[in-house]
């Protein structure tokens, strides 16, 4: 889920930057050191959007750069295991998809599409389940839900996130309209609304 985060940090301004506006000089390099990065209590940082409040300067003999106690406004990604969350397919492969959160990808291997047997078509780069029919490929948006979370501080990169969609009310947009109209018809059919 996202998150907008008030915080607070003590910035280094560098010397070659003090004659500029210390607010412009701040953001960036809050921007700089935390966009990207990850914080096991916050989350992913996405962004840090406003600098609120800048308190007295001080100096660290011989350092040349001023520290600010400083106030802002970021904003986060905080997953968590079994969330449902959307995403779009940014790359298929024979072992299953990758799905981009915004910030950071997650995989949705092939054994946790469907139960049905899926194949891989390479040439459209789409994942096909065998008996239905249906297929995931890229650019398509899926909702589904967080099995595995594995986040890395150090190396964000190497961070894992594991999808599954192999529950009630979870896949591709398309799946999800199917599923919807197949109720609607059911239910007529049994006289409800």
């Amino acid at each position: 889920m996202y998150y907008k985060l008030l915080l607070e940090d003590k910035v280094r301004v560098p010397p070659h930057r003090l004659g500029e506006d210390l607010i412009k000089v701040i953001l960036d390099v809050l921007q700089e050191q935390l966009e990207g990065s990850i914080d096991k209590e916050i989350g992913i940082f996405i962004a840090v959007t406003k600098v609120t409040e800048v308190g007295e300067g001080e100096m660290v003999p011989g350092d040349g750069a001023v520290y600010y106690d400083v106030k802002f406004e970021a904003l986060g990604l905080r997953l968590s295991l079994q969330e449902v969350l959307e995403g779009v397919v940014v790359e298929t492969t024979t072992f299953g998809a990758f799905v981009s959160l915004g910030p950071i990808d997650a995989m949705l291997h092939v054994s946790q599409i469907s139960d049905e047997f899926i194949n891989y078509d390479e040439k459209n780069a789409r994942l096909i389940c065998k008996d239905s029919g249906r297929f995931i490929g890229v650019g398509d948006r899926i909702r589904a839900r967080v099995v595995t979370l594995s986040l890395n501080e150090r190396e964000p990169r190497d961070s894992k996130i594991g999808l599954t969609m192999r529950q009630a009310g979870l896949g591709t947009e398309l799946w999800l309209e199917e599923e919807l109209k197949r109720e609607k018809e059911e239910n007529k059919e049994k006289g409800g609304v």
